[in-house]
C-alpha cells in the first residue's frame, strides 16, 4: 500500500479555515438573531416554537389564577422538649401574580422558620409522639398570618414530618 504524505502545513491550514468558517457562521447567526429581535414589535408570537408533544386545547389562564406553592422554608430541624428532633417541610399556596406579596413572603422566611420552631419546641414532651397535625397547621398558619401585611396564607402543607428520637 502506498502511503500518502500530506504536508503538515496544509493540514493545519485546512483546520484553521474550517474553524474560522464555523466562527464566522456563528457570528452571522448571532447578528441576524439580534437584528430580528430588535426590529420585532413587542408581544408578538415567537418565530420558532419547540414542543415535545402536541398540545391539547389550551385553556386561557389569566395571571390572577397563577397559583404556585411556596416551599422556600426548606426542611426544618426543630429540637423538641424531650431532646428529640422534628424534621419538617412546610409549604403553602400563594398567588404569583401578586408580586408585592411574593416579595413579602421571601422576606419573611426567617420569621416563618422561627415561628414554626417556636411552636413545636414549646410542645410538652408527652404530646410530641402524637402531634395533632391539623391543630399544628392552624396555629402555625395563624402565626404566619400575624406577621404578614400585604396578604394572607389560606392553607399550610406539611411534608417529611418525622420525629427522630434522641434515645436511639
Amino acid at each position: 500500500m502506498k502511503s500518502i504524505n500530506i504536508p503538515k502545513e496544509k493540514t493545519v491550514r485546512t483546520v484553521y479555515i474550517v474553524l474560522l468558517s464555523i466562527a464566522a457562521l456563528l457570528v452571522v447567526l448571532l447578528l441576524t438573531g439580534t437584528i430580528i429581535g430588535l426590529t420585532r414589535q413587542d408581544k408578538t408570537e415567537p418565530l420558532i416554537k419547540f414542543e415535545s408533544a402536541p398540545k391539547k386545547a389550551k385553556k386561557s389562564i389569566s395571571s390572577e389564577d397563577d397559583i404556585r406553592v411556596f416551599s422556600g422554608l426548606g426542611r426544618l430541624r426543630i429540637p423538641l422538649s424531650n431532646s428529640s428532633i422534628l424534621l419538617l417541610s412546610i409549604a403553602f399556596p400563594y398567588s404569583a401574580s401578586d408580586s408585592a406579596f411574593t416579595e413579602e413572603l421571601a422576606a419573611k422566611i426567617g420569621d416563618f422558620r422561627t415561628a414554626a420552631s417556636t411552636y413545636f419546641s414549646s410542645l410538652p414532651a408527652e404530646s410530641i409522639t402524637y402531634i395533632d397535625e391539623e391543630t399544628a397547621k392552624q396555629e402555625i398558619l395563624h402565626m404566619f398570618n400575624e406577621s404578614l401585611r400585604l396578604g394572607r396564607i389560606n392553607a399550610l402543607y406539611f411534608s417529611d414530618m418525622m420525629v427522630i428520637d434522641a434515645g436511639l
